[in-house]
């Protein structure tokens, strides 16, 4: 996904500007041939992030099959430890690979195939099913997101923000300014405004991180230290954060009013689980291997294991599967979770992509025309090039006109 990707989403190629020089028209440029030999080779794919977003979404679907087993203690530590950070890592490495977002080159029909055409297929999707198997009110709204689906919206307008994180100054600082603002009060449930503000600064901090900044979470030594340092988050919340810190705040959906906090307390939370999530994201991230293995292709696909695999989830629990006292244990809990990874991993395989490519990556060029420039574009243009003729009045003898 990039979500998630973007969805979790594949890296974009590098750019393939053609200079201005040799897009000219006339005897003089160069040929179409030698035009395509000046484009850069498309850029491998990094299996750190493939591997990063298949080890995350797998760490989602687990942690969606055991929420009704939270009754177990360690279950709902682990629940409340996983749902710190899950979702930030997506959000982290999809904001990373949208630091070239813009509006041109086609960019603006790729948001609208890759994510708001998904959004509206699995809102309607999933409001039916709904409907249809848990036996509720058939209602669809696509502004107000069902369960899973928040997260296109969200990304939605994330990416359609990027150019505006890019020309302001400290645009983390301001991101957590407005993250604290947003829950100030209880924002409207339309369009996932409380989602959308609260968890905006990992996507403004995936924006501008560098290359440089994953090489150094991928050294050894730092693999040790993110280690100790999951494993002293878990132990924490076990311990501590667990008996003391409701299950709402990790949603990041309520406002300070909704969870009963002054504003003084609810600031001081958020902020803490800003910082928490930072540091366990990196944590995280030192653990993912390097190079290629079994699962690295999975992981261009985890958005098709994060929309698909709710069907399942709510059908166990429309269907009272969690109710078996079997699964209310160390074991059962162990169980459902490795079967949570297992359906992840089998959503993810090509079968499934080639069965719902029409839903998540439709090909949509009937709804689109021609690209268009701005009518001012091709004035400046106009006369750009007749400054061009009346300096050079040879440079237009070729005929093409």
């Amino acid at each position: 996904m990039t979500s998630p990707s973007t969805p979790p989403t594949s890296p974009p190629a590098a750019p393939t500007g053609i200079p201005a020089d040799a897009s000219a028209p006339g005897p003089t440029g160069p040929s179409q041939e030698a035009v395509i030999e000046q484009r850069p080779a498309r850029r491998p794919r990094d299996p750190f992030f493939d591997n990063a977003k298949f080890m995350a979404i797998v760490l989602v679907v687990a942690g969606h099959s055991i929420v009704d087993l939270r009754d177990v203690r360690v279950a709902h530590a682990a629940y409340l430890f996983v749902y710190t950070f899950h979702m930030p890592v997506f959000i982290v490495i999809t904001g990373y690979f949208s630091r070239n977002f813009t509006f041109s080159g086609g960019k603006a029909r790729k948001l609208i195939t890759n994510l708001g055409v998904p959004y509206v297929v699995f809102e309607t999707a999933y409001s039916t099913y709904h409907w249809a198997v848990g036996h509720s009110k058939f209602e669809i709204s696509l502004l107000d997101p069902y369960y899973l689906t928040w997260f296109l919206l969200a990304l939605f307008a994330w990416r359609l923000s990027t150019p505006v994180w890019q020309q302001i100054r400290f645009p983390v600082a301001v991101a957590v300014v407005i993250s604290l603002l947003s829950g100030m009060s209880q924002l409207p449930g339309t369009l996932e405004m409380n989602r959308v503000f609260g968890l905006v600064p990992f996507y403004v901090l995936g924006l501008f991180l560098k290359p440089e900044h994953f090489e150094v979470l991928k050294k050894r030594w730092v693999a040790v230290l993110g280690a100790l340092t999951l494993i002293l988050g878990f132990a924490v919340t076990f311990v501590f954060v667990d008996r003391h810190m409701a299950t709402e705040w990790v949603y990041w959906r309520s406002g300070n009013p909704t969870l009963h906090v002054n504003n003084l307390v609810g600031t001081g939370m958020r902020l803490g689980l800003l910082v928490a999530a930072g540091v366990l994201v990196a944590a995280f991230l030192t653990l993912v291997p390097r190079r290629e293995h079994w699962f690295t292709s999975l992981g261009s696909a985890t958005l098709y294991a994060y929309l698909l695999h709710g069907f399942a989830t709510k059908l166990a629990a429309y269907y009272g599967w969690y109710d078996a006292s079997a699964l209310h244990t160390v074991a059962g809990v162990l169980a459902v979770g490795a079967a949570g990874a297992l359906l992840a991993t089998l959503l993810c395989t090509p079968p499934v992509r080639w069965a719902m490519h029409w839903a998540l990556e439709p090909n949509m060029a009937f709804a689109f025309t021609a690209l268009r420039r701005p009518k001012n574009y091709l004035y400046y243009g106009r006369r750009r090039a007749d400054r061009n003729t009346e300096a050079n009045p040879a440079a237009d003898q070729s005929g093409a006109g």
